[in-house]
């Protein structure tokens, strides 16, 4: 992917290197799932919402995974091991490690880095234009 390209999916249509959260129209990863993406040559960084009792079904794939919970609660199960997560949770999936995620009863917002970029993620539609969930105002 190209440096054009690749600012076009952050969905900001500028040349800039910096942008706000609000600027950038969020993809569809799940069904109810979606997530701002800013992508660099080498990672995707992607803020997620995900809906009140949302699922993201179990899964696998070639990139590397770390988030951060910023609001709102997930179970999440990363191969064996099963977890719940507020704020402040923390997580690591390697690369081809099924993993799934549950959100808590006011569903939840993380922050994820993936290494190399999500080019799976390319042929995604857009979502409804609507202000994040975090932060909070915004």
């Amino acid at each position: 992917m190209n440096e054009s390209s690749r600012r076009a999916r952050t969905g900001t249509g500028t040349e800039s290197a910096l942008s706000d959260l609000d600027s950038i129209r969020p993809l569809r990863i799940w069904q109810d799932v979606v997530a701002r993406v800013i992508e660099s040559e080498l990672i995707t960084l992607a803020v997620v919402e995900i809906p009140p009792g949302g699922l993201v079904p179990a899964h696998r794939h070639p990139n590397e995974q770390v988030g951060l919970c910023l609001a709102g609660s997930l179970r999440f199960t990363i191969g064996p091991e099963t977890r719940e997560c507020g704020p402040g949770g923390m997580w690591r999936i390697h690369a081809d490690v099924p993993h799934e995620v549950h959100a808590g009863a006011d569903g939840a917002v993380v922050v994820e880095a993936f290494s190399p970029v999500r080019s799976d993620w390319e042929g995604l539609d857009r979502a409804p234009e609507a202000p994040p969930r975090w932060p909070a105002g915004s």
